[in-house]
């Protein structure tokens, strides 16, 4: 009886300090107790969405190996996660049946999924089903069935599974625009294999770049291994997102969690339904963020927009008239406030397209009409191949570190440029902003040079007292340096 009474006074004496704390910060009492009265009960929700999501269970037939098996959820922990596997994780053989016959069928895995449609269509994330044999989904119910894989994306981390059956209940699909940060949200999912647990936590940002295809929710929510493919659920009972990631020093969960949002799965989704892949947009760029030196320095005005380091070779970009060095700042009208903007809304046009590209070259904006190509393999960047030696020529370039001499013609063909000056030594403040020898200097503080008389003529030009771009290209990409003086 005594643990019983303590609980509420502990809540109660918990509630009382918060009001204090609250008036002494100005807020009216009545507020306060409004709040604490107002506090998620997540109990409807668990009832409402519980029986959408489904446990997936994996297995691979057995290859012959050496090395015995590994505990399967300490693996994909690893692996996703990008831990590296201890050298000494235990590889022994099973002690109860020894090494696997060739064929046999391995547990591999467990996720996480919920119901798309009444008819039977699973989602969950890639990288669950991924190597997979046979995928199981196990309902609420006990239920179990084998799931035929419709299309993966490993790009998104996205996969779509069916199984047969029909009367299923499927989730709400909410309003990504409606999510803001700090409201409750919660996860359902079957962590180390401990199916339908619920945890709960807020939205902490929203579009968060991890440096992967899709910008993420991030949430505080505790998510662990075999939580992989369940949903991300808001206080509406609606579906926001897929729990894919976390945030991790230490290899367990640290209060930071990543989410597919679930408008961005759900283009995927609809591309594997109906035709088992997805079909992405490409302009044949290669980009990089804008720093704040370097808009400044181009007179940009704020640090926003791509920054374009290279343009394949007969491209869409290159066909649309693209240059290496020049900052996209729009895509079709939308504005790009960071370079990982660009390919997420390239990849959402549809091949073929034609999309209008405002770049800033040189002062200036310009709009470029590029037809959009299809993703393709990424192809291997291509090392030009070093020209003769020239002796260098000597002059104001000194000042920065360099040595330059004029671009022999067969190697701004190989190159395809018209002009530039190759860099034979860079020493001191050249060498520091990162330029090195054999790359050929294009530009200096925004103006284009020919030869190495142009280049000094640029060059006596700039002020000195502050940072100088210089754009120059190094095998088949271009980039930009900042070179300080005096540092």
């Amino acid at each position: 009886m005594f643990v019983l009474h303590l609980k509420p006074l502990r809540i109660r004496m918990a509630a009382g300090l918060l009001a204090v704390a609250c008036l002494g910060a100005g807020l009216p009492a009545q507020t306060v107790w409004a709040q604490g009265r107002t506090l998620p009960d997540f109990t409807d929700l668990v009832d409402q969405v519980g029986p959408s999501v489904v446990n997936i269970r994996t297995s691979e037939k057995a290859k012959p190996s050496t090395g015995g098996s590994v505990d399967e959820q300490m693996l994909e922990f690893f692996k996703r996660f990008g831990i590296p596997v201890p050298p000494n994780m235990p590889r022994s053989p099973r002690p109860d049946r020894g090494a696997p016959h060739p064929d046999e069928e391995q547990p591999r895995g467990v996720g996480s999924g919920f119901i798309l449609t009444s008819d039977g269509f699973v989602m969950t994330n890639a990288h669950v089903i991924e190597g997979a044999d046979d995928v199981i989904v196990t309902l609420t119910d006990k239920r179990e069935f084998k799931a035929k894989v419709i299309g993966s994306d490993k790009r998104s981390d996205v996969a779509v599974v069916k199984i047969e059956a029909t009367g299923l209940p499927a989730v709400k699909i909410g309003d990504m625009s409606r999510l803001r940060v700090g409201e409750w949200v919660m996860a359902i999912g079957s962590p180390f294999g401990l199916d339908n647990t619920v945890t709960a936590g807020i939205v902490s940002a929203k579009q968060r770049d991890t440096g992967d295809y899709l910008p993420f929710i991030q949430t505080d929510v505790a998510i662990n291994p075999g939580n992989s493919g369940g949903p991300l659920i808001n206080m509406r009972g609606e579906v926001v997102g897929i729990n894919s990631q976390i945030y991790s020093r230490s290899g367990g969960f640290q209060g930071i969690s990543f989410s597919i949002p679930i408008d961005e799965a759900s283009r995927v989704s609809d591309q594997l339904r109906t035709s088992g892949k997805v079909t992405r947009g490409r302009m044949g760029v290669q980009i990089e963020q804008v720093g704040k030196d370097i808009a400044e320095s181009l007179g940009l005005g704020k640090p926003q927009g791509a920054l374009v380091r290279g343009v394949e070779a007969g491209g869409p970009a290159e066909k649309g008239g693209v240059e290496a060095g020049d900052i996209i700042t729009k895509f079709d009208g939308k504005t790009i406030e960071r370079s990982s903007d660009l390919p997420r809304m390239v990849g959402n046009v549809k091949p073929g397209t034609k999309a209008v590209v405002t770049v800033f070259r040189r002062g200036t904006a310009k709009d470029l009409t590029v037809t959009i190509a299809e993703v393709e393999p990424e192809k291997p960047v291509r090392k030009a191949s070093a020209p003769e030696a020239k002796p260098p020529v000597a002059g104001p370039a000194q000042v920065l570190g360099l040595a330059v001499s004029d671009v022999p013609d067969a190697h701004k063909k190989e190159l395809k440029v018209s002009g530039g000056v190759k860099v034979d030594t860079s020493e001191g403040a050249a060498a520091r902003a990162g330029i090195r020898e054999g790359d050929v200097i294009l530009s200096v503080s925004n103006i284009e040079v020919a030869n190495v008389r142009e280049f000094e003529a640029a060059l006596a030009k700039v002020d000195k007292t502050k940072p100088i771009n210089v754009l120059f290209r190094r095998g088949e990409w271009a980039q930009y340096a900042l070179i300080r003086l005096g540092r």
